[in-house]
């Protein structure tokens, strides 16, 4: 992708006769796709400077070949983990896709019917009354 650009920028700065390195480097950057533009632009260290047209080149064939070989390597990923996953939603994270399988919890054993009630013995309200004396 950066190459097609390259070669045809190059191309076009030949028929335009453009030779100020500033200007080179500013319709490069112009050009070229914004998420590489931004990246060469906010580089910590190595950045090219905008008077040296030859390094931004350098440093987009760069940034892209690590894009494309980034995006095989999480195709390769994907595919290889959610192939037995057919029907699952594209949208996991990759944390989803490492986690460990959990246990199942281990059975509930069914509890014992409650113990049947006796039908015992009548209470006699009246017998406690009977034993207790009640004062005058």
């Amino acid at each position: 992708m950066v190459d097609n650009y390259l070669d045809s920028f190059l191309t076009l700065v030949l028929d335009a006769r453009y030779t100020d390195p500033r200007t080179l480097v500013m319709k490069f950057r112009q050009g070229l796709r914004l998420n590489i533009q931004s990246q060469i632009a906010t580089m910590p260290y190595g950045q090219p400077t905008n008077t040296d047209p030859e390094a931004w080149y350098a440093a987009a064939q760069r940034i892209n070949q690590a894009r494309l070989a980034n995006g095989a390597f999480q195709s390769m990923l994907w595919t290889t983990t959610l192939a037995p996953l057919c029907c699952a939603p594209l949208c996991l994270t990759p944390f989803l896709m490492f986690r460990p399988p959990q246990p199942a919890p281990p059975p509930v054993p069914p509890r014992p019917p409650p113990p049947a009630l006796s039908r015992g013995i009548p209470m006699d309200v009246d017998a406690v009354q009977k034993t207790c004396s009640l004062p005058p």
